[in-house]
């Protein structure tokens, strides 16, 4: 049987869901063929970019980088420069530091994913963080590696850091609104909606149908105030997504 919005809402017990459009995000989800997500603090439970700081002993100075961006007062692409101009992170580095820290996944998220495999819609990982970083958890989570769109940083001939890669659409700001035209305009998708804890994922609405603000590893007021549902727990969604025939 075919659920409304309001019926969802109304299965969901949705009084106790927060947020500017929740009946019609958690029916956008429900009829989704793709769900796109952001990965740091979302998919994972930590900054990727803060974990490489850690391990190259950059932390503290690029954590206050990341915590500008992700709240809006920064642009993108220039917190982005910031970072890696203070890190200079080596092909090796990188891959020495995803053998001594692989990255935790966010509680419940593997459930979600199965289940939105389970009913056949696609996911993408959709990143301002390092495409090294991501292939791992994408193949962890049964995601196609050409189902990220992410940075790629670029190394020359010894490995060593060489820069990024300004082409990828999430090197910028409203990257990710691009990112997502550019998924749709290449699949086809009439339902994406998009997952994430920062300010760059509000920005993917539209093309996204519904933006569905995750906050279970941090809570930002800016994307409280900006999401059509605003979840702590993937189980939510999980949820709503199992009611899918």
């Amino acid at each position: 049987m075919s659920m409304s919005p309001e019926s969802l809402y109304d299965t969901f017990n949705g009084t106790a869901a927060t947020g500017n459009a929740v009946p019609t995000a958690m029916y956008s989800l429900y009829t989704a063929d793709a769900v796109c997500f952001d990965v740091d603090s979302t998919v994972i439970a930590e900054e990727g970019i803060d974990v490489l700081a850690d391990h190259l002993g950059k932390g503290d100075a690029v954590a206050e980088l990341t915590r500008q961006a992700m709240d809006g007062n920064t642009k993108f692409q220039d917190a982005l420069a910031a970072r890696l101009a203070l890190m200079k992170p080596g092909r090796a580095q990188i891959l020495e530091c995803l053998q001594k820290h692989p990255l935790e996944l966010s509680p419940g998220v593997e459930a979600l994913m199965a289940s939105l495999q389970a009913k056949s819609v696609d996911i993408w990982l959709v990143s301002g963080g390092f495409r090294i970083m991501i292939e791992p958890v994408a193949e962890t989570l049964k995601i196609p590696i050409s189902n990220i769109v992410a940075n790629t940083i670029l190394f020359d001939e010894k490995g060593n850091y060489e820069g990024f890669d300004p082409e990828e659409p999430t090197s910028r700001d409203m990257g990710k609104p691009k990112a997502l035209e550019q998924i749709r305009a290449k699949k086809g998708y009439e339902t994406m909606v998009m997952v994430g804890d920062g300010a760059t994922d509000a920005q993917a609405k539209p093309p996204a149908k519904a933006f569905i603000g995750f906050g279970g590893v941090v809570q930002r007021q800016a994307v409280k105030e900006k999401a059509d549902w605003f979840v702590t727990d993937f189980a939510d969604m999980t949820k709503i997504v199992e009611l899918r025939e």
